[in-house]
């Protein structure tokens, strides 16, 4: 019976260290030609997943613009609109589908724009916040360097 019982134990570590393995560490995704990992989603998932990413796009012209004008407000508005709060509408089905390696960027991502609203706030300092902004384009270039969204 002991025996029995340390089977059917390692039979469920097995099996919830493949699921951790497929919905934590790997995601949804397979190798594609151009060598880049493609996140598979489902149709609305990719919807949402590519409105996201507009979304970082549009917050980093406005925070540029921002930093043009001297206008913190502006930085402070674009940066909180992408920031850790943003996170809070993501489905469950897309994290799972991530790979652990783009969740920790998008994740670092969101709280160094968190970081970013806060210090324009309380420095006011637009060449601090533009060298804020030259911290997080690197993550946004390497994370469309190894993934693709199907």
């Amino acid at each position: 019976m002991a025996r029995l019982g340390w089977i059917l134990f390692l039979i469920m570590t097995l099996i919830a260290g493949a699921l951790a393995y497929k919905f934590i560490l790997s995601g949804d995704t397979e190798l594609a030609a151009d060598g880049r990992k493609t996140i598979l989603f489902e149709e609305s998932e990719r919807t949402f997943f590519l409105n996201e990413m507009r979304n970082f796009l549009i917050a980093v012209q406005q925070i540029s613009d921002g930093i043009e004008k001297d206008d913190m407000d502006q930085i402070v508005a674009a940066a909180k609109k992408v920031g850790s709060g943003d996170l809070a509408h993501v489905p469950a089905g897309i994290m799972g589908k991530l790979p652990l390696a783009a969740k920790k960027m998008g994740l670092s991502t969101h709280r160094a724009f968190d970081q970013m609203a806060m210090d324009a706030e309380s420095l006011g300092d637009k060449d601090h916040t533009l060298s804020q902004l030259n911290k997080i384009l690197p993550t946004c270039t390497a994370c469309h360097s190894l993934y693709r969204i199907m």
